[in-house]
């Protein structure tokens, strides 16, 4: 079963294309690792500032390897400087069927 991640980011005033272009650059280099199914970005069409990424992974461990990748660093100290507020973070388990 593969392993999903939802992390909610919200933009600074201003830097909203900032953190757009952050989280855009983090798609192909993440599409290239082992293990990386699903990389896409959604932004809020009545908050331009809040933006979701959504990730799909084959395991747990390629989802940690991404941790350590030069573009997922890069990427973190980025948000450090254009984020209005931490990001959050989820992994939804799929719900058990009744």
């Amino acid at each position: 079963m593969s392993l999903i991640v939802l992390t909610e980011c919200l933009a600074a005033p201003g830097q909203e294309d900032r953190l757009r272009t952050a989280l855009e650059a983090m798609i192909e280099p993440s599409l290239d690792e082992p293990g990386c199914l699903a990389y896409r970005i959604y932004t809020d069409p009545n908050r331009p500032a809040s933006m979701v990424v959504i990730e799909e992974w084959a395991s747990p461990r390629a989802l940690e390897k991404h941790y350590t990748t030069p573009h997922f660093r890069h990427a973190k100290q980025v948000l450090k400087l254009v984020l209005a507020e931490p990001m959050t973070l989820r992994r939804p388990m799929t719900a058990p069927s009744s």
